[in-house]
């Protein structure tokens, strides 16, 4: 067999194996999902472009509903073990749409991720009861072992409130300007955009190592409440309370 006819019959393999996966029923997903916190429900489609009419995420305090979630994969990306799709998920006035990279379980490349929830979701994260609305738009986002290395965007807090013992708390709207070079540190900007309590500050995250410096005031008419809660956080200051945090993020597999 000569150099040019074993060239054209191992691209012709290549070629026959990524239409097969591309072709695949979507369903065969499951089994990638197979001891996983992910769960899919009434799944439609191809590998290539499908859907599926539920998708569950176990976390610590809950179930975490995305959803419907629709897919479409870049075929040729296969060729790269870099799988590339479009991912959109809706459910209620949830919503997330981001062009997805995966190098490797734990290495995630976002782009143009453009999410909405509700804050009522940070629950998951920390126990805190808040509500609002919570945007998040990254232009890049990279992630590596569930931390950044990469990032640039800004997530908006739209209508804050602090669901207290007493009842709901008006906070105001505020907005977190990030931006992390490659292989970087994490800076991020807090501001307020508008509301009785106001919040500017700086944070910083190192690899795992994190930073918080904000100063909470407002008009001067505090809500006795509110400055109980802060006072077990922040120091209280000429201008309100000043709140340094620092610590270390859970690292998945340590």
């Amino acid at each position: 067999m000569t150099g040019g006819r074993w060239l054209a019959g191992v691209l012709a393999l290549v070629l026959l194996l990524l239409l097969l996966a591309i072709s695949a029923p979507a369903h065969l997903l499951l089994r990638l999902l197979e001891n996983t916190p992910v769960t899919a429900e009434g799944l439609q489609g191809t590998v290539w472009r499908g859907s599926a009419g539920r998708v569950l995420v176990a976390t610590d305090v809950g179930l975490l509903h995305l959803g419907e979630v629709s897919w479409s994969l870049q075929p040729w990306s296969l060729l790269t073990l870099a799988p590339r799709l479009e991912v959109e998920s809706h459910w209620g006035g949830q919503r997330l749409q981001a062009e997805v990279q995966l190098r490797g379980r734990d290495d995630i490349s976002l782009e143009h991720l453009d999410a909405s929830f509700d804050a009522a979701l940070i629950r998951h994260l920390a126990p805190v009861a808040l509500q609002g609305v919570v945007s998040l738009q990254a232009q890049q986002l990279h992630l590596r072992d569930g931390l950044p290395v990469q990032a640039q965007g800004r997530v908006l807090w739209q209508q804050a409130v602090w669901d207290s013992p007493r009842g709901m708390l008006p906070l105001g709207s505020y907005v977190l300007e990030i931006a992390q070079p490659r292989g970087g540190e994490l800076t991020g900007e807090v501001l307020t955009l508008e509301g009785p309590v106001r919040a500017t500050g700086q944070l910083q995250l190192a690899r795992s190592s994190y930073s918080i410096a904000v100063l909470i005031s407002n008009d001067g008419n505090w809500d006795p409440q509110l400055q109980e809660a802060l006072s077990l956080l922040a120091r209280p200051v000429a201008e309100g309370y000043d709140l340094r945090l620092e610590g270390q993020l859970p690292v998945p597999g340590t």
